[in-house]
């Protein structure tokens, strides 16, 4: 096998490696037959899922909020099950039931909402539509 071939090989593993533990959409709930391991976020007994396109501004910094480990194959290790802590943030103008921002630093965050289904709440949407 020359090194092309080794290369290729290698791109294609890696490919699948990490398309191994993705959400569906990057914008909500998972599609059907997509992994198992949507980004969820929980705080203060709250799950929270990450929502594409919304512009807002960062409030303070309310305390840490935790990652749950990606275990999409069912062998997750017993030391990782605690998951990632990062740290939740007010969205300005809406309730932290509702919506945080997360991340590991304040420059790096990503926004999430607390819904179920498909329906955004309507703080969220407005947002999203820039009302």
């Amino acid at each position: 096998m020359n090194w092309a071939e080794r290369l290729t090989g290698t791109l294609l593993a890696a490919a699948m490696a990490s398309a191994a533990c993705t959400s569906g959409s990057g914008g909500g709930v998972a599609d059907e037959g997509s992994a198992s391991c949507a980004y969820q976020i929980l705080y203060e007994g709250r799950t929270y899922q990450d929502v594409a396109n919304v512009k807002f501004t960062i409030g303070e910094q309310l305390g840490d909020a935790i990652l749950p480990p990606c275990d999409d194959t069912g062998g997750q290790d017993e030391v990782e099950e605690s998951g990632t802590t990062l740290t939740a943030y007010e969205v300005t103008g809406i309730s932290p039931k509702v919506a945080l921002a997360v991340g590991g630093t304040h420059d790096d965050v990503i926004f999430v909402a607390a819904y179920s289904g498909t329906e955004l709440p309507a703080d969220v949407q407005k947002l999203i539509d820039g009302s």
